[in-house]
C-alpha cells in the first residue's frame, strides 16, 4: 500500500472524520498468576524488563506514524509493577511518538503495587487515568481468585492515587465467582461505590482455558450457573443506575464524561498501534497480532519484522463485522447510515438479513437506523456476537 493509500485509508470516505489513532502498550510482567487470567505473562527480572523496554523501543521505531495519538493504555500482566524509573523509561519512549499529550492516558495497576514513588513518575509524565484492579472486597473470594492483594491495600492504594491528584479512576470488579452470592456481590459492589470512582467496570467471572479455574471447572469442582449470571447482570445495572453511574458497554459504568475514550475507540474499530509481545494492532490497513513470547517478539524485531501472526487486510467486511459485534455492546448502538459510508463495499445483504432475524428474537431493536441491543439482548450479548460471524471470513 503506498503513503496516499495508507492516509486516504485513515481519513475515510467523504462525510467521516479521520479515525482516531491509539496506543496499547502490553506489559506481561506478573508476579504471580491469577486463577482466571489468559493473558500472556511472565515473571519479571532485571535482564527481562530491560529486554522488553528495548523492544518498545525499536517496534516504535518500525511504525509509520501519522497524525497526532488520541489515547494510549497500558495494560498487562501488571504494568504497575515496573519499578518509577522502569516507568519513566517507558513513557518517554511514548512520549516522543505523540507529538501532542493524548486526551487520555490510561494504566492497569494492581492495589498492592501502587506508590507514591511510581503515581509521581505516571503523574508527571501524562498519564491521567488509573484503572485499579480490585475484583472483590472479600478475602476470601480474593483468595479463590489466586489475588495477591486484601482489601487493606484496596483502600489505602485508592486514597493515595486520589491524594497524588489523579482525577479519572476506575476500578474493576468481577462478579459470578465460585460461591458468590447475590447479597456478597452486591456489597461489594456497594464497598466500590462508596469509594466514589468515575468509572467503574463490571466483568462477570469467564472461564479460559489453559487457566486454573478451567481445570476447577473441568474437575466439577466450581459449576456454570447462567441463571445466577443474568440475576448478577440485572441486579448490577439497577443498582449502579441508582448510584448515578451511566451504562455505556455491557460491562461498563461512568459518571457523566468519564467513559473509557480507548476503549470506544476500539469497540467502534478505529486504529491502534499495539506495541509489546502479544499485543494486537490495527492500523495502515493491516490487523495482526505480535508473539505471545519475550524472546521471539523481540527477535523479529531485531529483524526488522511486527505483527506477523493472524496478520490481515482490514476489508470492508471484516470492519463491518467487528463493528457491529462490539459497537452493539455499547448502548449507543450502531448507526447504520454511517456504517454504510464508511463501508459501502461490505455485503450488506448478509448484515440486513442477520439484523432482521436477531430483531425478530427481540435480542435487537432498529430504530431510525441505529440498531441497539434490547435488556434480552445485553444478557446475551456474546451470542449476538457470534451470530454476527461470517461476514469477515476470508
Amino acid at each position: 500500500m503506498t503513503d496516499l493509500g495508507q492516509d486516504k485509508h485513515r481519513s475515510g470516505p467523504p462525510g467521516l472524520k479521520p479515525l482516531d489513532q491509539g496506543i496499547y502498550v502490553h506489559v506481561p510482567f506478573c508476579s504471580s498468576t491469577c486463577d482466571f487470567c489468559a493473558f500472556y505473562q511472565i515473571k519479571p527480572t532485571a535482564g527481562a524488563v530491560d529486554q522488553f523496554l528495548k523492544g518498545i523501543e525499536a517496534e516504535a521505531e518500525l511504525i509509520p506514524w501519522r497524525g497526532p495519538i488520541s489515547t494510549v493504555f497500558w495494560g498487562g500482566g501488571t504494568p504497575g509493577l515496573l519499578s518509577p524509573d522502569d516507568l519513566d523509561r517507558l513513557a518517554k519512549i511514548i512520549r516522543k511518538k505523540t507529538v501532542i499529550q493524548p486526551i487520555e492516558w490510561s494504566i492497569e495497576l494492581a492495589p498492592a503495587w501502587v506508590t507514591k514513588a511510581r503515581l509521581e513518575v505516571l503523574r508527571d509524565n501524562g498519564i491521567n487515568r488509573i484503572s485499579m484492579g480490585i475484583q472483590s472486597f472479600s478475602d476470601e473470594l480474593l483468595d479463590g481468585l489466586g489475588r495477591q492483594h486484601t482489601p487493606k491495600q484496596v483502600y489505602k492504594a485508592y486514597e493515595l492515587i486520589r491524594e497524588m491528584g489523579f482525577k479519572n479512576v476506575n476500578v474493576d470488579m468481577m462478579f459470578a465467582l465460585p460461591g458468590q452470592t447475590e447479597a456478597e456481590w452486591l456489597k461489594d459492589l456497594e464497598e466500590a461505590i462508596a469509594l466514589k470512582p468515575d468509572h467503574i467496570s463490571t466483568y462477570c467471572l469467564t472461564f479460559e482455558e489453559d487457566t486454573a479455574l478451567w481445570i476447577k471447572l473441568s474437575e466439577g469442582r466450581v459449576k456454570l450457573d447462567p441463571e445466577h449470571e443474568a440475576k448478577l447482570y440485572e441486579a448490577t445495572w439497577e443498582k449502579l443506575h441508582k448510584e448515578g453511574y451511566q451504562q455505556y458497554e455491557v460491562s461498563n459504568f461512568a459518571k457523566p464524561g468519564f467513559e473509557c475514550r480507548h476503549n470506544l475507540s476500539t469497540w467502534k474499530m478505529q486504529e491502534w498501534i499495539g506495541l509489546g509481545p502479544s499485543a494486537a494492532s490495527q492500523h495502515d490497513g493491516m490487523r495482526g497480532v505480535n508473539p505471545a513470547d519475550l524472546a521471539l517478539w523481540s527477535q523479529q524485531l531485531n529483524a526488522g519484522k511486527r505483527m506477523q501472526e493472524d496478520r490481515r487486510v482490514l476489508t470492508a467486511d471484516l470492519l463491518l463485522e467487528d463493528s457491529l459485534i462490539f459497537g452493539l455492546r455499547v448502548n449507543q448502538g450502531v448507526d447504520l447510515a454511517q456504517a454504510r459510508i464508511r463501508f459501502p463495499d461490505a455485503n450488506w445483504t448478509f448484515v440486513e438479513a442477520k439484523l432482521s432475524t436477531l430483531e425478530s428474537e427481540g435480542l435487537l431493536k432498529i430504530s431510525s437506523e441505529v440498531v441497539r441491543l434490547t435488556n434480552k439482548g445485553r444478557l446475551l450479548a456474546d451470542s449476538v456476537g457470534t451470530e454476527l460471524l461470517g461476514l469477515g471470513s476470508d
